[in-house]
């Protein structure tokens, strides 16, 4: 298993190092600017907050705004999310013990079979269920009564969210990337939190290789400290923050071993590309759906791939990266360019 595998397989952070207000929040600052507007004036009209779908890469923070959503309202807090809830009945259960005005948040909200989603099209404008008791011609319409509650659902594949669900969200908010200065902010908090001193210039360093996203600093952070800890060093030094992701394979990007072997399969087997998804997962033995959310939107992101309607292409930045020479004919996607290797 990666690193880069292992942190996702962790989860969310630590409870103690997630805001819980929207004023701990670093980054996202459009995002928590209307936030605040729409929390501010639902706390005015007493009403419930409209749903809101919170959508993005793994680790920017979903959870944690949802979180804080709840924390600004003074409401409960229910967490779920749609591959725990494999029932209707499930979902009805989950819905009939909601508390007035109450959050419920279910995580990657694209996983609802369509049953499931029609069962909340009433909850969700209404706040009841109907229900069908019986069968043949025994059975019975029954309507339950819900409680007036809010929806906040996650999903970091926005477009496998159906349209019907998603017209029913007031309230859309979509995260991004961070930028490495507020991942350097990210990490300052962090450290103090976790009681970690840091050399000038750590928190910049570990922030910019944590894929600017602020679940994989937090890991890192700790994964660093415990390099630090065996060298008995009080202040995490540079030096041991560097040797620290030499020895985990981190690079100045960070990148993984997969990140890079994607790269490679991408440039050595196929010459740079345009490739789609699936031979490459075969080659280097991941799901295409692995690839596709964990690796692939960051690749992207800095400008190592582009996705071109022919597929996958490595960008000249790429090749730099290796250290492999570049041929900006491959740039292109032209399908019948030759190969380099």
């Amino acid at each position: 298993m990666s690193l880069r595998e292992e942190i996702e397989s962790v989860g969310e952070d630590e409870p103690s190092l997630r805001p819980t207000k929207l004023s701990e929040f670093i980054g996202q600052k459009e995002v928590l600017t209307n936030l605040s507007v729409y929390i501010e004036a639902t706390k005015k009209r007493k009403t419930p907050l409209d749903h809101v779908l919170i959508s993005g890469p793994p680790g920017l923070g979903k959870t944690t705004l949802a979180n804080i959503i709840a924390n600004e309202l003074a409401v409960p807090f229910t967490p779920t999310s749609a591959p725990a809830i494999s029932k209707g009945a499930d979902l009805v259960r989950f819905l009939t013990l909601l508390k007035t005005n109450e959050v419920l948040f279910v995580d990657e909200i694209h996983g609802f079979i369509k049953k499931q989603e029609e069962l909340l099209y009433p909850a969700m404008e209404n706040y009841f269920v109907d229900l069908v008791v019986g069968e043949g011609v025994t059975a019975n319409a029954l309507q339950i009564q819900l409680q007036p509650f809010t929806l906040v659902g996650a999903t970091t594949r926005s477009g496998l969210v159906s349209d019907p669900l998603k017209s029913r969200f007031g309230i859309h908010l979509k995260l991004d990337f961070y930028s490495d200065e507020e991942m350097a902010i990210i990490v300052d908090r962090s450290a103090d939190l976790l009681a970690v001193k840091l050399d000038k210039g750590v928190a910049f360093e570990i922030g910019k290789r944590s894929r600017k996203t602020p679940r994989i600093a937090n890991h890192l952070l700790k994964r660093v400290r415990d390099f630090a800890e065996v060298k008995n060093e009080k202040i995490i030094s540079q030096k041991t923050c560097i040797y620290a992701f030499e020895r985990m394979g981190v690079d100045e990007l960070g990148l993984d071993a997969v990140d890079r072997q994607i790269l490679n399969v991408l440039i050595n087997r196929y010459g740079g590309g345009p490739v789609g998804i699936k031979p490459i997962a075969v080659v280097i033995g991941e799901e295409e759906r692995t690839i596709e959310d964990t690796y692939e939107p960051f690749l992207v992101r800095v400008g190592l791939i582009d996705r071109t309607p022919s597929g996958r292409v490595a960008t000249a930045k790429a090749y730099s990266h290796l250290g492999l020479p570049y041929r900006s004919d491959l740039d292109s996607g032209d399908q019948n360019a030759p190969t380099l290797f």
